[in-house]
Protein backbone atom coordinates (compact mmCIF):
# COMPACT_ATOMS: atom_id res chain seq x y z
CA UNK A 1 0.00 0.00 0.00
CA UNK A 2 1.24 3.47 -0.89
CA UNK A 3 2.33 5.14 2.39
CA UNK A 4 1.87 8.64 0.96
CA UNK A 5 -1.54 10.12 0.15
CA UNK A 6 -1.61 13.27 -2.00
CA UNK A 7 -4.72 15.45 -2.15
CA UNK A 8 -4.72 16.49 -5.79
CA UNK A 9 -7.19 19.31 -5.14
CA UNK A 10 -4.84 20.92 -2.63
CA UNK A 11 -1.60 20.22 -4.54
CA UNK A 12 -0.34 23.20 -6.53
CA UNK A 13 2.55 21.39 -8.22
CA UNK A 14 5.22 23.54 -6.56
CA UNK A 15 7.70 20.61 -6.66
CA UNK A 16 8.99 21.30 -3.14
CA UNK A 17 8.20 17.74 -2.06
CA UNK A 18 9.79 16.27 -5.19
CA UNK A 19 13.03 18.19 -4.72
CA UNK A 20 13.24 17.32 -1.01
CA UNK A 21 12.47 13.61 -1.34
CA UNK A 22 15.70 11.70 -0.47
CA UNK A 23 14.66 8.57 -2.39
CA UNK A 24 13.22 10.20 -5.54
CA UNK A 25 9.91 8.58 -4.72
CA UNK A 26 7.82 11.55 -5.85
CA UNK A 27 7.44 13.17 -9.26
CA UNK A 28 5.30 15.78 -11.01
CA UNK A 29 2.72 14.58 -13.48
CA UNK A 30 0.16 16.85 -15.16
CA UNK A 31 1.10 19.64 -12.79
CA UNK A 32 0.50 17.58 -9.63
CA UNK A 33 2.71 15.58 -7.28
CA UNK A 34 2.50 11.82 -7.69
CA UNK A 35 3.98 8.98 -5.62
CA UNK A 36 5.89 6.07 -7.11
CA UNK A 37 5.29 2.37 -6.52
CA UNK A 38 8.25 1.47 -4.29
CA UNK A 39 11.11 3.13 -2.46
CA UNK A 40 9.42 5.46 0.06
CA UNK A 41 11.42 5.81 3.29
CA UNK A 42 8.41 7.24 5.14
CA UNK A 43 10.74 10.00 6.35
CA UNK A 44 7.99 12.61 6.20
CA UNK A 45 9.97 15.32 4.40
CA UNK A 46 7.19 15.73 1.85
CA UNK A 47 4.57 15.97 4.61
CA UNK A 48 6.63 18.54 6.48
CA UNK A 49 7.49 20.76 3.52
CA UNK A 50 4.18 20.95 1.67
CA UNK A 51 2.86 24.55 1.94
CA UNK A 52 -0.71 23.43 1.19
CA UNK A 53 -0.96 20.52 3.62
CA UNK A 54 -1.77 18.31 0.66
CA UNK A 55 0.16 15.26 1.89
CA UNK A 56 -0.79 12.69 4.49
CA UNK A 57 1.06 9.59 5.65
CA UNK A 58 -0.72 6.25 6.00
CA UNK A 59 -0.48 4.47 9.39
CA UNK A 60 0.75 7.61 11.16
CA UNK A 61 -0.97 10.13 13.39
CA UNK A 62 -0.94 13.24 11.20
CA UNK A 63 -2.21 15.68 13.80
CA UNK A 64 -0.45 18.84 12.71
CA UNK A 65 2.15 20.42 15.00
CA UNK A 66 3.92 23.68 14.20
CA UNK A 67 7.68 23.49 13.59
CA UNK A 68 9.83 25.03 16.34
CA UNK A 69 13.30 25.79 14.92
CA UNK A 70 16.37 25.31 17.11
CA UNK A 71 17.11 28.99 16.52
CA UNK A 72 14.38 29.64 19.11
CA UNK A 73 16.95 28.58 21.72
CA UNK A 74 19.77 31.13 22.12
CA UNK A 75 22.93 29.36 20.94
CA UNK A 76 25.08 30.71 23.78
CA UNK A 77 22.56 29.46 26.34
CA UNK A 78 22.33 26.07 24.66
CA UNK A 79 26.12 25.67 24.50
CA UNK A 80 26.56 26.70 28.14
CA UNK A 81 23.87 24.22 29.21
CA UNK A 82 25.51 21.43 27.23
CA UNK A 83 28.89 22.23 28.75
CA UNK A 84 27.34 22.27 32.24
CA UNK A 85 25.90 18.75 32.17
CA UNK A 86 27.56 16.17 34.43
CA UNK A 87 27.17 12.43 34.86
CA UNK A 88 25.11 11.87 38.01
CA UNK A 89 25.91 9.05 40.43
CA UNK A 90 23.99 10.31 43.45
CA UNK A 91 20.20 10.38 43.28
CA UNK A 92 17.34 11.32 45.61
CA UNK A 93 14.48 8.92 46.34
CA UNK A 94 12.00 11.07 44.40
CA UNK A 95 10.22 9.12 41.67
CA UNK A 96 10.32 10.39 38.10
CA UNK A 97 6.86 11.56 37.07
CA UNK A 98 5.16 9.60 34.23
CA UNK A 99 4.76 12.75 32.12
CA UNK A 100 8.52 13.36 32.27
CA UNK A 101 9.25 9.77 31.29
CA UNK A 102 6.93 10.21 28.32
CA UNK A 103 8.73 13.38 27.22
CA UNK A 104 12.08 11.59 27.31
CA UNK A 105 10.69 8.73 25.26
CA UNK A 106 9.20 11.18 22.75
CA UNK A 107 12.59 12.84 22.40
CA UNK A 108 14.14 9.45 21.69
CA UNK A 109 11.37 8.53 19.26
CA UNK A 110 12.02 11.65 17.20
CA UNK A 111 15.79 11.20 16.99
CA UNK A 112 17.17 10.52 13.50
CA UNK A 113 17.76 6.95 12.34
CA UNK A 114 19.65 5.69 9.30
CA UNK A 115 17.29 5.26 6.36
CA UNK A 116 14.48 6.35 8.72
CA UNK A 117 14.45 2.79 10.05
CA UNK A 118 12.85 3.86 13.36
CA UNK A 119 13.92 0.58 14.93
CA UNK A 120 15.20 1.77 18.33
CA UNK A 121 13.63 0.05 21.33
CA UNK A 122 13.25 1.69 24.76
CA UNK A 123 12.93 -0.78 27.63
CA UNK A 124 11.92 0.62 31.02
CA UNK A 125 13.09 -1.92 33.60
CA UNK A 126 10.27 -1.05 36.03
CA UNK A 127 9.43 -4.04 38.23
CA UNK A 128 12.43 -5.97 36.85
CA UNK A 129 14.98 -3.30 37.75
CA UNK A 130 15.99 -4.96 41.03
CA UNK A 131 16.35 -8.38 39.42
CA UNK A 132 18.43 -6.99 36.54
CA UNK A 133 20.80 -5.32 39.00
CA UNK A 134 21.05 -8.50 41.07
CA UNK A 135 22.15 -10.46 37.99
CA UNK A 136 24.85 -7.90 37.21
CA UNK A 137 26.08 -7.67 40.80
CA UNK A 138 26.34 -11.45 40.93
CA UNK A 139 28.38 -11.47 37.71
CA UNK A 140 30.83 -8.93 39.07
CA UNK A 141 31.18 -10.61 42.45
CA UNK A 142 31.95 -13.98 40.89
CA UNK A 143 34.95 -12.43 39.20
CA UNK A 144 36.55 -15.56 37.83
CA UNK A 145 33.50 -16.34 35.69
CA UNK A 146 33.71 -12.98 33.92
CA UNK A 147 35.44 -12.18 30.68
CA UNK A 148 38.97 -11.00 31.38
CA UNK A 149 38.27 -7.37 30.46
CA UNK A 150 35.30 -7.26 32.83
CA UNK A 151 37.25 -8.76 35.72
CA UNK A 152 39.87 -6.04 35.34
CA UNK A 153 37.17 -3.47 36.09
CA UNK A 154 35.45 -5.41 38.86
CA UNK A 155 38.65 -5.79 40.86
CA UNK A 156 38.92 -2.00 41.23
CA UNK A 157 35.54 -1.37 42.83
CA UNK A 158 33.49 -2.26 45.89
CA UNK A 159 30.54 -4.04 44.29
CA UNK A 160 27.58 -2.98 46.44
CA UNK A 161 23.99 -4.10 45.87
CA UNK A 162 23.23 -0.82 44.06
CA UNK A 163 26.54 -0.56 42.21
CA UNK A 164 24.93 -0.44 38.76
CA UNK A 165 21.89 1.79 39.26
CA UNK A 166 23.02 3.87 42.27
CA UNK A 167 19.59 3.73 43.87
CA UNK A 168 18.04 5.71 41.00
CA UNK A 169 14.28 5.27 40.52
CA UNK A 170 14.33 4.86 36.74
CA UNK A 171 16.39 2.81 34.30
CA UNK A 172 15.81 2.81 30.54
CA UNK A 173 17.73 0.40 28.31
CA UNK A 174 18.11 1.57 24.71
CA UNK A 175 18.69 -1.04 22.03
CA UNK A 176 18.64 -1.24 18.26
CA UNK A 177 20.10 -2.81 15.17
CA UNK A 178 22.36 0.21 14.75
CA UNK A 179 24.59 1.51 17.54
CA UNK A 180 24.54 4.94 15.93
CA UNK A 181 20.73 5.11 15.87
CA UNK A 182 20.37 3.96 19.48
CA UNK A 183 23.18 6.27 20.58
CA UNK A 184 21.53 9.29 18.96
CA UNK A 185 18.22 8.41 20.60
CA UNK A 186 19.95 8.20 23.99
CA UNK A 187 21.55 11.60 23.46
CA UNK A 188 18.19 13.17 22.61
CA UNK A 189 16.69 11.60 25.72
CA UNK A 190 19.52 12.86 27.92
CA UNK A 191 19.09 16.43 26.72
CA UNK A 192 15.37 16.21 27.49
CA UNK A 193 16.09 14.69 30.91
CA UNK A 194 18.46 17.54 31.76
CA UNK A 195 15.85 20.11 30.71
CA UNK A 196 13.39 18.44 33.11
CA UNK A 197 15.75 18.77 36.06
CA UNK A 198 16.83 15.12 35.97
CA UNK A 199 20.30 13.60 36.01
CA UNK A 200 21.60 10.73 33.90
CA UNK A 201 24.27 8.07 34.26
CA UNK A 202 25.19 5.86 31.32
CA UNK A 203 25.88 2.48 32.91
CA UNK A 204 28.48 0.99 30.60
CA UNK A 205 29.04 -1.86 33.04
CA UNK A 206 25.41 -2.92 32.63
CA UNK A 207 25.78 -2.94 28.85
CA UNK A 208 28.85 -5.15 29.22
CA UNK A 209 26.83 -7.57 31.35
CA UNK A 210 24.19 -7.89 28.63
CA UNK A 211 26.91 -9.16 26.29
CA UNK A 212 27.89 -12.07 28.55
CA UNK A 213 24.72 -12.96 30.44
CA UNK A 214 22.08 -14.96 28.61
CA UNK A 215 19.91 -14.73 31.72
CA UNK A 216 20.00 -10.93 31.64
CA UNK A 217 19.19 -10.75 27.94
CA UNK A 218 16.22 -13.04 28.48
CA UNK A 219 15.00 -10.84 31.33
CA UNK A 220 15.20 -7.76 29.11
CA UNK A 221 13.41 -9.46 26.23
CA UNK A 222 15.48 -7.74 23.56
CA UNK A 223 14.29 -8.84 20.08
CA UNK A 224 16.58 -10.98 17.95
CA UNK A 225 18.88 -8.88 15.80
CA UNK A 226 18.96 -5.97 18.23
CA UNK A 227 21.73 -5.17 20.70
CA UNK A 228 21.78 -3.17 23.90
CA UNK A 229 23.65 0.08 23.21
CA UNK A 230 23.06 2.19 26.33
CA UNK A 231 21.62 1.82 29.81
CA UNK A 232 20.34 5.16 31.09
CA UNK A 233 20.12 5.46 34.88
CA UNK A 234 17.84 8.42 35.59
CA UNK A 235 16.61 10.35 38.61
CA UNK A 236 16.70 13.63 40.49
CA UNK A 237 20.29 14.58 41.38
CA UNK A 238 21.29 14.59 45.05
CA UNK A 239 24.26 16.82 44.17
CA UNK A 240 24.67 20.26 42.62
CA UNK A 241 27.73 21.24 40.60
CA UNK A 242 28.93 24.83 40.82
CA UNK A 243 31.07 25.34 37.74
CA UNK A 244 31.81 24.04 34.25
CA UNK A 245 34.66 21.55 34.17
CA UNK A 246 37.61 22.38 31.86
CA UNK A 247 38.38 20.19 28.89
CA UNK A 248 41.47 19.39 26.87
CA UNK A 249 42.11 21.69 23.87
CA UNK A 250 39.82 21.14 20.89
CA UNK A 251 41.15 18.52 18.50
CA UNK A 252 40.04 19.22 14.95
CA UNK A 253 41.41 19.64 11.47
CA UNK A 254 40.29 20.84 8.07
CA UNK A 255 41.17 18.66 5.09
Amino acid sequence: MNPILINKEKCIGCELCVKDCPSSYLHIENGKAHAGDVGCLECGHCYAICPQGAIRMMNYDCTEEAVVPMTEIPSDTLLAAMKSRRTIRQFTDQAVEPEKIQKMLEAGRYSPTGGNSQNVLFTILGSKQKKAEEICVDLFRKGTDLAERLKAFSDRFNITDNFFFKGAPLVIVVSGRSSVDAGLASSYMEIMAESLGLGVLYSGFFVMCTKISRKLRKLLGIPKGQKVVTCMVIGYPAVKYQRIVPRKPLSSKTL
